[in-house]
């Protein structure tokens, strides 16, 4: 790779030993090894307060109109000892990294430019206890279909307030979906939520309206104004200004930047809400990322609704095929408006509780779209069809780009139109606090990036990642594992002529498939130059099949059987290896996730580790119940859950974990040269990896603190286990009460006296129970085989030294190959079985079967 500068691209002031560079497509160190980070999303939790996860409506729009609640305690309880306990465990899977979101509520819920510094504080001090764990981290600046109160999670109450809109009104209208009011807010059932349907809220009308508001309000709003700005500007700039002042509270902290937080995200899942739809009275019929499932309005049918009017819509289904039209269904507000009555605001439309002033040309109750001519209340008729498709003549030139000439229109062009100029106004404010910050770039899903400008204070400046996202949607939607799949995102992009060559048969199939679209959104990182990438988000959900493993269906029969959810997270993490070698962040760890609730936002289920997959301890025949967090008091509990750290990982790596063997998998996470190729096979724990070694690989030694430094493999306990660590067959205990670990006593970490403020003390001696367990001998049982070189065991790390060439020689490849000595250990996960076509027909396609 080029040579690793000493200065940092964006500064130019030198760099320190802990820097990580973007080059060469890479994440790099600063001794100029290539870096894979790996690692997973704290917390899918933290979109809610501590004690109102989505499904509870009490309280909930009470103390929204009132200024909110506060996020403190998310994502991790630092009083308890469970964040010692739950950064100890992701730490022991191998992870490095962490996406760390924080929603716009949390910063800034108690009114516009009120900003919650208590929990500013707080963040930075769960950050410090990343810090001590070795993570590196990138802040994820959160939402989903705007806002919690639009059913989704991010911006804060007051921001429907300043848009015009009554949420009150959301469910009557279905404007949105909101789980505490499903199906209705007279009869609610949280529980029935059906599985992703609240990403339809992305096709209805509040989030389409919203979306546009803020990223185009100047162009198809410009009626809405508030306090003397367009609402595109007041909005951008207050949710700008909220991240920045998180990001000033991380500067301040003095040891957080580079050493732990290395960058941020603009928004999560970015939505383009109107622009350039084609027509309001139609939806798309071409496949999109807005999922089809349940009522399914047009634009012109929602305008409809927001003011009250029954429609007859579409309905949908979302089966084992995909999404299907299952008739029409009524919807009748009765009505309901999602429009704020103007009494709401005094005769001078100043609000009484939030303060702003909203411009007389902006009516209250009366949608905007209407008052911006789009369609008429009188007739119920769209007036103008294509209203967001084209760039306002009207207007000035956005952002650069020049108006159409006479007679001519430019069709809008979201990414370059809209996000791009967000994004520009959004680093230029995060890296004013924070200048060598990594820009994760991450537009609409499945949307390529666009091209930024290099230098200047609103450019790459060598210093950014591209972070898509990437779900295997079938499985995420149906919540099973099937025999055939698709490719999504060669039906987005366009690959095929009809949707059904898209179609895979066979798990061979399947995971080819995936890995070849992991490899798209590789290259969409070219785009922006030689950057890395990192997929933001992917995972699978675990509440499969009617939540059989959790012992709800064939009388317990499948009760902690999570092999299918095994086969479908092997096969997209695996997608992520291959040529590809690309960094990821799976969605997602929740500490407090539960079979009832799933993460405790819409019935989502992803967590990797479940506080009721614990047991405590094997129970006996005469004690049939086993301990659960619930019996026990928290500070005991995690006393005791922490205590096997000591006397076993693999008990505590793998107790509460899902699927495991899927995601703590070996892979470098340090390579001198470049991954060129990393294969793993779960069932033979087979793991191969090949490097390609150029002569400009030669290390700078100098740039980092660390001596002899290597090649490292992080080779998982729970695959390569040492046989004294494993539960015993014949006595049922762990092998750890029948022979102990060395008895070495751990070290303990000093807890700096301004991380905490709490009197309840902490696990302090969990801050390095990871790190001790790399000096502890004989934990992993492994063969080693190198194509050259030498290398060592250091606890769950494989080092490996070879020869760089010389200046002038040729580029070389060498591997190593990795096996347990006495076989793959044998769990319930483990059996892997074959569909009815794969038992038919193994090889009649053995590298890819596909309907044509």
């Amino acid at each position: 790779m080029p040579t690793v500068p000493s200065i940092s691209p964006a500064t130019g002031n030198p760099t320190t030993s802990t820097f990580i560079h973007t080059l060469d497509c890479n994440f790099v160190d600063n001794a100029g090894r290539t870096l894979l980070l790996r690692g997973v999303n704290l917390s899918g939790s933290s979109k809610t307060p501590v004690d109102q996860p989505s499904y509870i409506l009490d309280n909930f729009w009470e103390a929204a109109e009132n200024g909110g609640k506060n996020f403190i305690g998310r994502p991790l309880d630092l009083d308890d000892g469970s964040a010692d306990v739950h950064l100890a465990r992701l730490r022991g899977w191998g992870f490095n990294m962490l996406r760390f979101p924080i929603t716009w509520e949390a910063l800034e819920h108690e009114g516009p430019g009120v900003y919650d510094y208590e929990f500013m504080d707080y963040t930075v001090r769960v950050l410090r206890k990343c810090k001590e764990y070795g993570f590196k981290v990138y802040i994820d600046p959160h939402q989903d279909t705007w806002s919690r109160f639009s059913g989704g999670s991010g911006a804060p109450f007051w921001t429907l307030a300043a848009c015009g809109i009554n949420p009150r009104n959301l469910t009557s209208t279905q404007a949105a979906i909101i789980h505490s009011e499903y199906p209705a807010p007279y009869a609610t059932n949280p529980a029935s939520l059906p599985a992703m349907v609240w990403s339809t809220n992305y096709g209805r009308l509040f989030s389409q309206t919203l979306f546009t508001l803020f990223f185009a309000g100047r162009d198809f709003s410009p009626k809405c104004i508030i306090d003397g700005k367009n609402i595109q500007d007041y909005l951008q700039e207050h949710y700008i200004e909220a991240m920045g002042q998180m990001a000033d509270r991380i500067r301040d902290a003095g040891d957080l930047m580079e050493e732990c937080v290395i960058g941020w995200d603009s928004m999560n899942e970015p939505f383009e809400g109107f622009c350039s739809w084609e027509d309001l009275n139609t939806n798309p019929t071409k496949q999109g990322s807005t999922l089809k499932k349940g009522s399914a309005p047009t634009p012109a049918q929602s305008f409809r609704l927001g003011m009250g009017v029954a429609q007859t819509v579409e309905n949908w289904n979302f089966g084992t095929f995909g999404p299907s039209k299952d008739g029409t269904i009524i919807i009748d507000p009765k009505g309901d408006k999602i429009w704020a009555d103007p009494s709401v605001e005094d005769a001078n439309g100043v609000h009484p509780k939030w303060g702003w002033k909203r411009d007389s040309a902006w009516k209250l109750g009366t949608c905007v779209w209407a008052q911006h001519d789009v369609w008429d209340l009188e007739t119920c008729n769209v007036l103008r069809p294509d209203y967001f498709r084209y760039l306002p003549k009207t207007q000035n030139p956005i952002n650069g780009y020049a108006s159409p000439a006479e007679g001519e229109s430019t069709i809008v062009e979201f990414v370059e139109h809209y996000w791009r100029p967000h994004w520009q106004l959004f680093a230029k404010r995060i890296r004013a606090s924070h200048p060598e910050a990594i820009m994760f770039i991450q537009p609409p899903v499945f949307a390529p990036p666009p091209t930024i400008e290099e230098t200047g204070a609103d450019g790459l400046n060598g210093r950014c990642a591209f972070a898509g996202h990437y779900y295997d949607g079938l499985t995420l939607i149906t919540r099973h594992w099937n025999w055939f799949n698709a490719d999504a995102l060669g039906v987005i992009r366009g690959k095929y002529s009809t949707p059904i060559q898209a179609v895979k048969i066979g798990e061979r199939a399947i995971r080819k498939s995936l890995q070849e679209q992991l490899g798209i959104l590789k290259s969409d990182t070219l785009t922006l130059g030689p950057y890395p990438t990192i997929i933001g988000e992917i995972g699978t959900p675990f509440d499969m099949d009617d939540k059989r493993s959790y012992g709800w269906t064939d009388d317990g029969k499948y009760r902690g059987d999570y092999s299918r959810q095994e086969r479908a997270l092997d096969a997209s993490l695996n997608g992520a290896d291959g040529t590809n070698a690309i960094n990821y962040t799976i969605w997602s760890y929740c500490p407090d996730s539960s079979h009832q609730w799933g993460d405790g936002w819409n019935m989502e289920d992803l967590s990797l580790w479940s506080q009721d997959d614990i047991v405590f301890r094997q129970p006996t025949a005469a004690d049939s119940s086993a301990l659960s967090l619930t019996t026990l008091g928290p500070s005991e509990a995690w006393s005791e859950i922490m205590s096997r750290w000591k006397e076993n990982p693999f008990d505590f790596l793998t107790d509460g974990a899902r699927a495991v063997k899927a995601f703590s998998r070996p892979w470098p996470t340090k390579v001198v040269g470049k991954p060129s190729n990393i294969q793993f096979d779960i069932g033979s724990t087979s793991f191969r990896l090949t490097v390609l070694v150029r002569s400009q690989d030669k290390l700078n030694e100098d740039g980092i603190e660390e001596k002899d430094p290597a090649t490292e493999i992080y080779v998982p306990l729970v695959h390569y286990a040492h046989p004294r660590l494993l539960p015993s067959q014949e006595s049922g205990l762990s092998g750890s009460e029948e022979d102990t670990l060395d008895d070495r006593e751990a070290q303990v970490a000093p807890t700096p006296s301004e991380v905490s403020t709490s009197t309840t003390p902490t696990l302090t001696n969990a801050t390095l129970g990871w790190y001790g367990l790399t000096e502890q001998p004989d934990v992993l049982d492994i063969e080693v085989t190198v194509s050259t070189g030498r290398w060592s065991i250091h606890g769950q790390t494989v080092k490996w030294w070879y020869e760089v060439p010389q200046s002038g020689e040729v580029d070389r490849e060498y591997t190593i190959e990795i096996r347990r000595k006495e076989g793959a250990i044998k769990t319930k996960d483990s059996a892997i079985c074959e569909s009815w076509f794969e038992q038919f027909c193994p090889d009649l396609c053995p590298e890819a079967c596909c309907v044509m």
